[in-house]
C-alpha cells in the first residue's frame, strides 16, 4: 500500500474546523458512515466526516441507501477514485459554494450502523492479549501451544454489532463457581469490555478460493474501533470444548472509522 496526494500533510480544507490541530477528521482522514438529521423523517444515507461536519455523498451524486455495502463491494480502484474526488472537492475553495449546502454539523446528526454485517471473526491481536485472556480462564496454563502457529479466533454473532451509544444489556446464562456442585442461571456478574480494532472486508472471495497475503489489503474497505463486551463468568463455564457461545453474544459497539 502506498500513500498518495490525498494523504499530503500540507493539504488543507475549506471546511475550517478540519484544519485545527488535533482534529479527528482532517482532510487526510475521511471516514465513511451512515447518517440522517436528528428528528427528521428522512432515510439514512452515506456521508463522510470532515472536521466537525458530515458531507452527504449526494454532493457527488452517490446514493448509498441505508448501508455502505455497495461502496464496500466496489474494490480498491473504485475506493481510490472516490477518495481522490472527495479530497479534491473538500480542498479546492472553488467547490465550497457548491458543496457547503451538503454539510451537516455532527451534533445535528444521528448515526447508524454503516454496514449490513453478515459475519465477523474475532482474533487475539498479540501474545500479551492472548496471555491476559488465558489467565482469566486458565490461570495455570494461560497460553496454549497452538497460539504461536495458527491464528486464534472465533466466529461471532454478526447481529450483535450495534452503533456506538446503544444501551448495553447485561446477558444472562449459566455460571458455575468452583465451590458449587451444579451451575446456576442468572445475570452475568463479570461483564467485561475490550477496545478492539475492526477491519471491514469489502470484496470477498468465492467459497474455497483463498486470498493471497500480498492481496489481502485490497479487500479491506476500512477500519473501525470496536468496544467488545463479554460475560467472563458465563464464558469460563461454557467455552470448553467448542469455544465462546452466549458469553460473546452480548454486543460489539461500532465507533468511528476510516
Amino acid at each position: 500500500m502506498k500513500l498518495d496526494a490525498t494523504h499530503d500533510p500540507a493539504l488543507n480544507s475549506w471546511v475550517e474546523p478540519a484544519n485545527e490541530p488535533g482534529c479527528d477528521f482532517p482532510i487526510q482522514n475521511l471516514p465513511f458512515g451512515i447518517f440522517k438529521r436528528k428528528g427528521a423523517s428522512e432515510s439514512p444515507r452515506g456521508g463522510v466526516a470532515i472536521g466537525d461536519q458530515i458531507l452527504d455523498l449526494a454532493a457527488l451524486g452517490i446514493k448509498t441507501g441505508p448501508t455502505l455495502n455497495g461502496i464496500a463491494a466496489m474494490g480498491r480502484p473504485a475506493w481510490k477514485r472516490l477518495r481522490a474526488q472527495l479530497s479534491k472537492s473538500l480542498s479546492a475553495k472553488k467547490f465550497s459554494k457548491k458543496f457547503s449546502r451538503y454539510l451537516l454539523p455532527m451534533k445535528q446528526a444521528q448515526l447508524f450502523l454503516p454496514l449490513d454485517i453478515g459475519d465477523y471473526t474475532d482474533f487475539f491481536a498479540g501474545i500479551h492479549h492472548a496471555t491476559n485472556m488465558g489467565k482469566m480462564l486458565r490461570p495455570d496454563n494461560p497460553l496454549l501451544p497452538n497460539y504461536k502457529w495458527v491464528p486464534i479466533g472465533y466466529h461471532g454473532r454478526g447481529s450483535s454489532i450495534v452503533v456506538s451509544g446503544t444501551q448495553v444489556v447485561r446477558p444472562r446464562g449459566q455460571t458455575k463457581p468452583p465451590d458449587k456442585v451444579e451451575p446456576a442461571y442468572g445475570p452475568s456478574r463479570r461483564l467485561d469490555y475490550e477496545a478492539e480494532l475492526g477491519f471491514v472486508v469489502g470484496p470477498g472471495n468465492r467459497l474455497g478460493k483463498p486470498i493471497a497475503i500480498r492481496d489481502a489489503l485490497n479487500h479491506v474497505f476500512g477500519v473501525v474501533l470496536l468496544n467488545d463486551w463479554s460475560a467472563r463468568d458465563i464464558q469460563a463455564w461454557e467455552y470448553q470444548p467448542l469455544g465462546p457461545f452466549l458469553s460473546k453474544n452480548s454486543q460489539a459497539r461500532c465507533r468511528r472509522g476510516s
